[in-house]
C-alpha cells in the first residue's frame, strides 16, 4: 500500500498472534495466505482492516474458523479448552507479511 496508516491498539488487540504449522504453511506456499488467532468476536472486516494497519499490506480475502474447545481430562479432574477462532488472510500478488520465520 502507499499510504501509511498507523494501527491502533485495538488492530493490535484483534490480532493476537500468527499460527505456524504445516498446514498454515501449506496455505502461505499455495495461495500466499497468513493464519492467525484473532479476537472472537472479530468480524472479517475488523480483521481485513487490522492486518492492513499493521502490516501495511493489501488483502484479497478472509476466510474465519471457530474451533470449540475439547473436553480433556488433567489428573483426574475434568477441564475445558477454551474457545478460539482462526482466520485465514489471502493477500494480494507482491505483498509479503515476514513473520520472523524462514518463508
Amino acid at each position: 500500500m502507499s499510504d501509511k496508516i498507523k494501527a491502533t491498539a485495538k488492530d493490535f488487540d484483534i490480532i493476537r498472534y500468527p499460527l505456524m504449522t504445516e498446514k498454515s504453511t501449506m496455505i502461505l506456499e499455495k495461495s500466499n495466505g497468513y493464519v492467525f488467532i484473532v479476537e472472537k468476536t472479530a468480524t472479517k472486516s475488523d480483521i481485513k482492516n487490522a492486518v492492513e494497519k499493521i502490516f501495511n499490506v493489501k488483502v484479497l480475502s478472509v476466510n474465519t474458523i471457530v474451533n470449540k474447545g475439547k473436553n480433556k481430562t488433567f489428573r483426574g479432574i475434568p477441564g475445558k479448552r477454551s474457545d478460539f477462532k482462526k482466520a485465514i488472510v489471502r493477500l494480494e500478488s507482491g505483498n509479503r507479511i515476514e513473520l520472523g520465520v524462514g518463508v
